[in-house]
């Protein structure tokens, strides 16, 4: 006789009602109770009534705060010793709920009942709104407050509440900065266990779920879900308030936040708000200066994975993102949709102080900063601030040094990109910036938007201290030296100090000898440009 036959046979008092059978006559008789509705324990405190004392002693300890099981592994303490018993299983794991159909087994009953389902595919708990059923009670509750609308668990920081408790726990941790999963090959540690799961297959390459269309594998089974409406078009996430539909519904969630206005994401370091989690947690890395996305090929990382794709693009030349209109192809999608607006003239971003119009979104928030004066972006070895991040990242080269973009012709290298696309042209010649009066061409649009003014005749930079104006301001940096005497660009193996970058590059080559710039007509080289012009000048008779 097995042990369930075995305890059937102990159990003779059976219930009239719903034949439930209990091996005491005591259990029976408080069984009955719920059938017959019968509370004779009232509580004198909130008034709830309950069927057995017992249930009433416990509910006086939620009144009292008193903890009386107290666990002699870790001192923590518990209102009922069925939840200490409970408890003592994390430090022992024992798992006495044994599943009779596979392997698994179970801390407690009742996570073994929901275990059961899954084999007999029973959702016993059925939504009385829509048709949806679910296997446990608990996530039937949460389900309706999808209907409901109804957040009980407020964050106790800021005004944000939540459906369900779980998230409000991950929530919490966006303000005391807690990442209690940690992983066991980096030592990285996050916010919520999904994540670090996430994150383990980054070490391991695992992607063991694969779409049966293309050849595409996932690490996710969400990702993999998402992915497979690319394939039908399924878009199940509707707006209720205008008729955009989405494929996954975080996306429906961050658009809602566009009708509502709500910002609930906040930086705690400088308290700007953002209306999407990982653009905050992108935002972050603007203070830590945390680059965790590697470029495999060379030395160069990201403070987003999206940057480090487009970056890859660099090396494999790959560029997917074709225009309809022309033949152009770009690398980034972003650039796409930029460029078909010098099709179409489209600048649908329109400032709201000054109704300038522009072509791009992110153009615009970077106008409006003349406006507010705004500079967001502070570097954290000088404390200059910026009103773009590219900005910002330029101007963190000249502490680091570093100069990522390297010529593939000669040595050369530079701290910005447009510097190396624009010493390319040295090699090929190019000069794509032609000027429309005289058909002089140029290497740069700078270079073509200065000379442009020796037409008009424009000095658009004027000095506040005297009447002076200038075409160029780099002119009227270089003028307002002469009243404040100020010389920021030292020579490093000497005293010297200059009003000029150019100068002091010029300085330099009396340190290093070097003489670029070599006469064409004899052997003879100079350290300077307006050197080598005078000695032309001997070949030429020309005074």
């Amino acid at each position: 006789m097995n042990d369930f036959t075995s305890c059937s046979a102990k159990k003779k008092y059976s219930c009239d009602v719903c034949n439930k059978s209990f091996t005491y006559k005591s259990s029976l008789t408080t069984h009955q109770l719920t059938h017959t509705k019968k509370k004779l324990y009232p509580c004198d405190v909130c008034f709830k009534s309950f069927s057995q004392s017992g249930h009433l002693t416990t509910h006086r300890r939620t009144h009292t705060g008193e903890k009386p099981y107290i666990c002699d592994v870790c001192v923590k303490s518990f209102n009922e010793s069925g939840t200490l018993r409970k408890h003592r299983r994390t430090h022992t794991g024992e798992k006495p709920y044994a599943c009779d159909v596979c392997e698994l087994s179970f801390s407690q009953s009742g996570t073994l009942t929901c275990h059961r389902r899954t084999h007999t595919g029973d959702k016993s708990f059925a939504c009385d709104i829509c048709d949806k059923s679910f296997a446990e009670s608990s996530s039937l509750t949460s389900h309706r407050r999808t209907h409901t609308g109804e957040k009980p668990y407020a964050c106790d920081v800021c005004d944000m509440s939540f459906s369900q408790s779980c998230n409000l726990t991950t929530h919490r941790r966006t303000h005391t900065g807690d990442k209690p999963y940690i992983c066991d090959v980096c030592e990285k540690s996050f916010a919520k266990v999904c994540t670090l799961k996430t994150h383990r297959q980054t070490h391991t390459g695992e992607k063991p779920y694969a779409c049966d269309v293309c050849d595409m594998s996932f690490s996710q089974s969400g990702s993999l879900t998402s992915h497979r409406r690319t394939h039908t078009g399924e878009k199940p996430f509707a707006c209720d308030i205008c008729d955009k539909s989405f494929a996954e519904s975080s996306s429906l969630t961050s658009h809602r936040r566009t009708h509502t206005g709500e910002i609930p994401f906040a930086c705690d370091i400088c308290h700007k708000s953002f209306a999407v989690s990982s653009s905050l947690t992108s935002h972050r890395r603007t203070h830590t200066g945390e680059k965790p996305y590697a470029c495999d090929v060379c030395d160069m990382s990201f403070s987003q994975s999206c940057n480090l794709t487009t970056h890859r693009r660099t090396h494999t030349g790959d560029k997917p993102y074709n225009c309809d209109v022309c033949d152009k192809s770009f690398s980034k999608s972003g650039t796409l949709t930029s460029h078909r607006r010098t099709h179409t003239g489209d600048k649908p971003y329109i400032c709201d102080i000054c109704d300038k119009s522009f072509s791009e979104c992110g153009t615009l928030k970077k106008h409006q900063r003349t406006h507010t004066g705004e500079k967001p972006y502070a570097c954290d070895v000088c404390e200059k601030s910026f009103s773009e991040s590219g900005t910002l990242e330029k101007h963190r080269r000249t502490h680091t040094g570093e100069k990522p973009y390297a010529c593939d012709v000669c040595d050369k290298s530079f701290s910005q990109s447009c510097n190396l696309t624009t010493h390319r042209r040295t090699h090929t010649g190019e000069k794509p910036y032609i000027c429309d009066v005289c058909d002089k061409s140029f290497s740069q649009s700078s270079s073509l938007t200065s000379h442009r003014r020796t037409h008009t005749g424009e000095k658009p930079y004027a000095c506040d201290v005297c009447d002076k104006s200038f075409s160029k301001s780099g002119t009227l940096t270089s003028h307002r030296q002469t009243h404040t005497g100020e010389k920021p660009f030292a020579c490093d193996k000497c005293d010297k100090s200059f009003a000029e970058s150019s100068s002091l590059t010029s300085h330099r080559r009396i340190h290093t000898g070097e003489k670029r710039y070599a006469c064409d007509v004899c052997d003879m080289s100079f350290n300077q440009s307006c050197n080598l012009t005078t000695h032309r000048r001997t070949h030429t008779g020309e005074f």
